[in-house]
């Protein structure tokens, strides 16, 4: 009875613990992100240490290459750099140059220690000319001091849901523990896109800003990524090259209202990969829309609890379009997560829930669902305690 009972026991822990691991394998699976599925490289016969192609919309990945190893970025840094001044700063404020911009290594646009600059000057010559004297004296204005600044950089990484990166400087001029990953990298720029200065600024070929306040000349700036003049559709981005680093290029290109953004890290050819992956990914994938918003349309009613209308109208927040192989189209599908009832009062604009969408078993994408209209609560002592509180 003893070994009976024993062997029923052990029996028992091992179909438990089978079927623990079946569920949480299932979870798993579930739930992963599907940009994360794609670690499995997806390449084209390129040199790039590492690279990346990247959606930007969707932030979907379309094609990579050891995309999670942690490489240095040289002067590509300068995204970050340039996000963290445009989300921070004042653009019409102006920079003291301090001794140390000046006289900071590398490439420049010849600052002068105690001139005076717009913030905005600085940017453009940070990204144009990828002055590394535009990146500390940006980096001091706005940090304190490039540790500080650097700081900044890194919680705007985490922020973002770059884990692999790690700044030391606004420049990218080698460090040890200065590194990005092709992905992380794509990530960051993708989200600075979005950013309308941003975008602005690293798709502008010339621009002419100051020059030192004693001086009678300007500085004229001829942008050094080659993609702007040459790619069909380039709108950007960054260029960088140390020792170390190899050459590095971030590009973007939008074609027909879709944009994509690419990595290449230590990469000789960088211009050549850049242009052969983004016209691969191009010509592979179709920029569908999945989710159409329309301020005067309704996606649902729902019904309202203690309201003075029994539904409201609950419509998407945004457009949301997904580039799709022919094949990958009829696998997508999208399902609502909607409170129901909503509670009044009802403000228009606020949250409704949600409309998740999926690619095949994996979630890709979520658009939040906002209330179509007010509405105003049926119970009087809603009104009583807004009417005490107020006073």
């Amino acid at each position: 009875m003893r070994k009976i009972s024993l062997y029923t026991i052990l029996a028992l822990l091992i179909i438990g613990i089978s079927n623990l691991s079946a569920a949480a394998y299932v979870f798993a699976y579930e739930c992963v992100n599907y940009n994360s599925m794609l670690n499995k490289d997806i390449t084209a016969d390129i040199s790039a240490k590492a690279a990346v192609v990247m959606d930007v919309n969707s932030n979907r990945v379309l094609l990579s290459k050891n995309s999670n190893i942690r490489l240095p970025m040289a002067s590509t840094t300068k995204i970050m750099t340039a996000l963290v001044a445009i989300e921070s700063g004042n653009l019409n404020e102006s920079v003291k140059v301090s001794h140390n911009a000046a006289f900071m290594d590398g490439s420049s646009i010849y600052l002068k220690e105690g001139e005076s600059i717009k913030l905005e000057e600085l940017l453009y010559g940070l990204m144009m000319h990828s002055g590394n004297d535009a990146a500390v004296a940006i980096a001091e204005h706005i940090g304190g001091s490039i540790s500080g600044f650097a700081e900044r950089m890194n919680a705007k990484a985490m922020e973002i849901g770059a884990y692999n990166t790690h700044f030391d400087n606004p420049h990218g001029l080698d460090s040890s523990s200065h590194y990005t990953t092709a992905y992380d990298l794509a990530l960051i720029t993708s989200y600075a896109l979005k950013n309308p200065k941003f975008a602005e600024i690293v798709r502008t070929k010339r621009k002419t800003i100051a020059g030192p306040d004693d001086e009678s000349w300007n500085r004229v700036l001829t942008n050094k990524n080659k993609m702007l003049w040459n790619f069909n559709g380039g709108d950007g981005v960054k260029t960088g090259y140390t020792r170390r680093a190899g050459r590095c290029l971030v590009s973007s290109a939008s074609r027909n209202n879709w944009q994509l953004v690419s990595v290449v890290l230590n990469c000789g050819p960088m211009w050549a990969d850049s242009s052969t992956i983004l016209n691969q990914c191009f010509n592979q994938y179709n920029n569908y829309s999945i989710i159409q918003t329309n301020k005067s349309n309704t996606y649902k009613e729902v019904l309202v609890k203690g309201g003075k209308k029994m539904f409201v109208s609950v419509r998407p927040s945004q457009n949301y379009t997904l580039p799709l192989t022919q094949d990958e189209l009829s696998q997508v599908t999208i399902t609502p997560v909607i409170k129901s009832p909503a509670l009044a009062p009802i403000k228009k604009g606020t949250k409704a829930g949600d409309l998740n969408i999926y690619l095949g078993r994996a979630r890709i994408g979520t658009v939040a669902l906002e209330f179509c209209e007010d509405i105003q609560t049926s119970n009087p002592i809603y009104y009583i305690r807004k009417a005490i509180l107020g006073f």
